[in-house]
């Protein structure tokens, strides 16, 4: 049967797309992104434990004193563990693409509960929806909206949106007939009859379908973390990255906390805006003679008191504290809180370098934004404007695909490290395998696996469509995606067991210093010459920050300093990258001034 060339039609359909609706690509992501900082604004700006304070008031007024008590416990936690920026930026994505989804699911729902042929046609296209795994919404939203907050909110509200569409419908079908049969005898209108009638009636299942599409909403923050979405999700991305197992149950527990929030809050809620819930309320309080404690919840009018008051305290003191000031004063001051946003790939070098220049130009006044990304999101962001610079493209072998594809929307600062190579690596104590020819009919040692690195980077394509087959072990080994931290681990966990391995590395790297290893010949030369470590830029970047891109051009690193610095960051641990650039540049005296000269 000839193959159905599917994925090239959705492509072109994707380009035409692109070329004649950006317009409203871009007047989309301009009402998204100012929804989100509007409300991020407003949940950043108070204390967090007097925000928690409010949170915990409303988690009182709707569930109870023990509620209460637990929901400022748990958000207290979040605040502890110094996550309470990207909690609150994970909650103001959470809410916009809430909001939206319910601006257009709701009335599609009504519309489908009083059409049969509407709700036989939204049907397939709910499944359709549902069913498709959610990372896949990601890759139209980069290309259409760029990296970011936006493709992020994008995804979350087509993944959220048949649960809201489908409970809106059954909600208002579960009616009984008799009551709306009742309500046209006296004369009601349609209109009127579907307000004070249906709505009210279905409004337990509809909130239940509000409360699936929070949940939804929050279950994708992870993977939107994956295109520079930040909040928790970019938290899990990097621990997922540099398998950092803290970090990772940190972000975990406190997602966790907010879906139980909302979760137990939105309940709340649909049993006090529903007639039957209220009534069920009613009838249950009755059969309780002694009201305990724990369940006690104050009058609304207590509660709306005590939210405004701490919102009052809140709002003044986030008023009055004022915003610290971004870079440094006096001479150095060169950026005057200019921003510059730097994107990475979790490599060794790439990681070393990008928060060398974080520190270098926060040195020199600027504020920089740093975000890790898979390559692909990367160089799709840096073309879309959205990343200025990047320090770690391999040119002209590595990163080949992705400079044809975005050369025209980018800038070539030029190589600061080079030659280097890529191969696969094996320890030293596997004697009889010095060269790739060598690993044919052994792939039962190695338990016929290669492990590899995140499966976006240049070099395992060069793996997998040309190393494997020109040595004739394609059959033989399964390459092993994942991620750079990922594969340190497996070499460190077999080298201390003196077990085969086989992994996919590059020079320069710290783990040849660490463990002895052998570099496999590559007789054929199929990984290619050794490339230079560039450092790219959006297009027009240089224009914009002439005196930065100066600097970017003229930067160089030795191998003893690059090495160096990458062994500084693995002694100090995850997460404190900047706390060891400080202290290597202490060692390094005078290399600020030679990388950006006044």
């Amino acid at each position: 049967m000839p193959r159905l060339t599917l994925g090239d039609w959705v492509d072109h359909g994707v380009d035409w797309l692109q070329s004649h609706l950006s317009w409203l690509f871009d007047a989309i992501s301009a009402v998204v992104t100012g929804l989100y900082d509007a409300i991020d604004a407003v949940l950043s700006a108070p204390e967090p434990l007097l925000f928690a304070g409010i949170l915990a008031v409303v988690a009182w007024w709707l569930r109870g004193l023990a509620a209460g008590l637990l929901a400022f416990a748990g958000f207290a936690l979040i605040d502890s563990v110094a996550l309470w920026d990207e909690a609150m930026s994970t909650l103001s994505l959470v809410l916009v693409a809430t909001l939206v989804t319910l601006v257009v699911a709701v009335p599609l729902g009504v519309w489908a509960s009083r059409s049969k042929t509407v709700s036989a046609v939204v049907r397939p296209v709910l499944d359709f929806m549902q069913t498709m795994p959610a990372m896949v919404y990601l890759i139209p939203g980069i290309i259409f909206f760029g990296v970011g907050v936006v493709p992020g909110i994008i995804a979350t509200i087509v993944f959220a949106l048949p649960p809201g569409v489908r409970m809106t419908e059954l909600g208002i079908r579960q009616v009984d007939g008799e009551l709306v049969e009742a309500a046209e005898a006296f004369g009601t209108t349609p209109r009127n009859t579907l307000l004070r009638v249906q709505l009210p009636l279905a409004l337990p299942t509809i909130m239940a379908g509000i409360n699936q599409v929070i949940m939804l909403g929050l279950s994708m923050v992870v993977i939107a973390g994956m295109v520079g979405g930040g909040g928790l999700g970019g938290a899990v991305y990097r621990a997922i990255g540099n398998v950092d197992i803290g970090l990772g149950f940190e972000a975990g527990v406190s997602i966790v906390v907010l879906a139980m929030y909302l979760d137990r809050i939105t309940g709340a809620l649909g049993r006090q805006v529903s007639p039957l819930g209220r009534r069920a309320l009613a009838k249950a309080r009755s059969l309780t003679r002694r009201p305990q404690l724990w369940n006690h919840r104050p009058q609304p009018v207590v509660a709306v008191v005590g939210v405004a008051v701490l919102a009052l305290v809140a709002g003044g003191m986030g008023v009055l504290g004022g915003a610290p000031a971004a870079g440094t004063k006096g001479a150095d001051d060169v950026g005057h809180g200019k921003k510059i946003s730097l994107g990475y790939i979790p490599w060794d070098e790439g990681i070393a370098s990008t928060f060398l220049w974080k520190e270098v130009l926060e040195r020199r006044g600027y504020r920089v934004d740093v975000q890790q990304y898979e390559a692909g999101a990367l160089y799709t962001g840096m073309a879309g404007g959205q990343i200025d610079v990047q320090t770690d493209a391999w040119l002209p072998v590595t990163h080949a695909t992705y400079w044809k594809k975005y050369q025209n929307k980018l800038e070539d600062l030029g190589s600061w490290y080079g030659p280097t190579s890529l191969e696969l690596s094996v320890p030293s104590y596997m004697k009889d395998v010095d060269s790739l020819d060598d690993l044919k009919g052994k792939g039962g040692q190695f338990k016929n696996r290669v492990v590899g690195i995140e499966p976006s980077a240049g070099m395992m394509g060069i793996l997998k469509d040309k190393v494997l087959k020109e040595y004739g072990l394609e059959g033989e080994y399964k390459v092993i995606d994942g991620s750079t931290p990922g594969m340190l681990a497996e070499l460190k966990r077999a080298y201390a067991k003196k077990e085969p391995v086989v992994v996919t590395l590059w020079s320069p790297h710290w783990a040849y210093s660490t463990y002895d290893l052998k570099k496999l010949k590559d007789p054929k030369g199929t990984w290619g010459k050794g490339d230079g470590v560039h450092t790219l830029a959006r297009k027009g970047f240089s224009a914009e920050h002439p005196k930065v891109g100066a600097w970017l051009k003229d930067f160089t690193l030795s191998e003893e300093q690059l090495t160096g610095l990458e062994a500084k960051i693995q002694q100090t641990g995850k997460g404190k990258e900047q706390q060891a650039v400080r202290a290597w540049l202490q060692e390094n005296p005078g290399l600020v001034d030679k990388m950006a000269p006044l």
